[in-house]
């Protein structure tokens, strides 16, 4: 069953990790999918060759997201060669861990441009286009970290953290207009930037894990299919955390 069957979605950071399982999936369940890259050209034009064999539209784009200027023409571009924007997913993010101590202040500030300054960025920039449909669901990547906090990411726990508050303030302001705002919050997902990690590490933290496993991009990307579906019409405001348990 398609769930997704004629819905046009935006993915940032889509051609891997994370963000490239979301865009897999969202074509099989038969969206149109548009979605960003930051550099990689070569893996983001392979992948929108392999959903398009899905029979479904894809694209590739180059965009910044933590970029204002960049973010708007982008949505005026993805409206121009899609018509509509039925789900916006803000995934682009990046990783400077390190001690509060020892942390630089362009690492902070470089974490909250890229991973909180782009959902503003993107949502701003879609806001226009949904009013318009009066209709729409926008679905935020946070993660567990965002709500517990974890030792040397103070950047990437608050850029996180203020990613729930900024979708539960979307939320009560576009919900007049039937638009919706969710964030996801990841627990461990094994991806290849996890893949280069010691594998006793990765095991220990497989073991502490409720479910005794590692998420996979597929299992988050499911989350998504929900949020971004007629299935969840009544659900905005909320974070839904894809974890195996780890903060249960």
């Amino acid at each position: 069953m398609k769930l997704l069957e004629g819905k046009n979605v935006i993915i940032t950071g889509g051609s891997r990790g994370i963000g490239k399982g979301i865009a897999e999936v969202f074509a099989k369940h038969g969206a149109n999918v548009a979605f960003t890259y930051a550099s990689s050209e070569g893996p983001a034009l392979e992948l929108e060759k392999e959903l398009s064999s899905l029979e479904i539209k894809a694209k590739a784009y180059k965009s910044n997201a933590a970029d204002f200027k960049e973010a708007q023409e982008l949505i005026d571009q993805v409206t121009k060669d899609f018509d509509s924007i039925d789900v916006l997913i803000n995934n682009a993010g990046i990783t400077k861990d390190n001690l509060l101590m020892r942390i630089s202040e362009e690492d902070f500030d470089k974490v909250i441009e890229v991973n909180l300054k782009s959902v503003f960025n993107m949502t701003k920039a879609v806001q226009r286009t949904m009013l318009k449909q009066r209709s729409g669901s926008i679905i935020n990547m946070s993660s567990v970290v965002g709500v517990k906090g974890n030792a040397g990411q103070t950047n990437y726990a608050a850029s996180k953290a203020g990613i729930i508050g900024f979708s539960k303030s979307v939320a009560l302001e576009l919900g007049s207009r039937n638009i919706r705002c969710n964030s996801i919050a990841p627990g461990f997902i094994e991806t290849e930037m996890t893949g280069a990690l010691n594998e006793a590490t990765v095991q220990g933290w497989r073991d502490a894990i409720p479910l005794k496993r590692g998420g996979t991009p597929e299992d988050v990307a499911n989350a998504c299919v929900f949020l971004a579906s007629d299935l969840s019409t009544y659900v905005t405001g909320q974070t839904l955390n894809v974890d195996g348990g780890m903060l249960t």
